[in-house]
């Protein structure tokens, strides 16, 4: 990796950390809470999610146990609001299944960071982005996660090509110390900053990058 790429890294954190102040994240009030938010926000938005949790809260749904036991098609009707909810009912019970299987937090807490993500990552309907959601917030693990909005802010502003995820997540890994708390703040100001201006559309009148932004030059050159 370069050091200048490690420079920009780390200059970028600091940009958004002093427009959007500290974030807090992964809101929720336990960890298997972060666990099911973390499969039910795949191809939704967070907004959608909250609905859903809401629902298993008012149906004391939401453990492991109470999800295992759920009939599917019920599990379904409570997460109707995130999307493609008969996949994702299908994977909830998979997951909690294979959650309570393996003795809960507790015991999966003990794996190593790379043999538990390679565990996520074998059940059905969890990808890269999902698993690695799961190690930081819900184990504090220093694993980066690379979304949507973290691939269109690289490219944007011209700090990399495009990257697969694993390419994407060594940037970050190599220009940052190994620090679940800094990760996790990381990723959430990039999640504020695509919300607020770097969006499919961007703002970048609003936008408090758009000095050092490729995007943002080049478009201003062409008008």
């Amino acid at each position: 990796m370069s050091p200048f790429l490690h420079r920009k890294l780390n200059t970028l954190y600091k940009q958004l950390r002093e427009t959007y102040g500290p974030q807090s994240w992964w809101p929720a009030e336990n960890r298997f809470e972060i666990m099911v938010g973390a499969i039910l926000t795949q191809n939704t938005n967070w907004t959608n999610v909250e609905k859903a949790i809401h629902q298993l809260k008012q149906n004391n749904c939401l453990s492991p146990e109470a999800i295992h036991a759920l009939p599917e098609a019920r599990l379904a009707g409570y997460i109707k609001s995130s999307g493609y909810y008969n996949q994702k009912a299908r994977r909830l019970k998979l997951f909690c299944q294979w959650y309570l299987e393996q003795g809960g937090y507790k015991k999966l807490k003990r794996h190593a960071t790379p043999a538990l993500r390679q565990m996520l990552l074998d059940l059905h309907g969890i990808g890269n982005e999902t698993a690695d959601d799961i190690l930081l917030y819900a184990f504090d693990r220093p694993v980066f996660v690379i979304d949507a909005y973290t691939h269109r802010l690289l490219q944007r502003t011209g700090l990399t090509g495009k990257l697969n995820y694993e390419e994407a997540q060594i940037h970050f890994h190599q220009a940052l110390p190994p620090d679940e708390k800094l990760f996790s703040e990381y990723h959430a100001l990039i999640v504020q900053h695509a919300k607020h201006a770097c969006r499919k559309v961007p703002l970048c009148g609003q936008c408090s990058l758009k000095r050092t932004c490729a995007h943002y030059r080049e478009n201003a050159a062409s008008r």
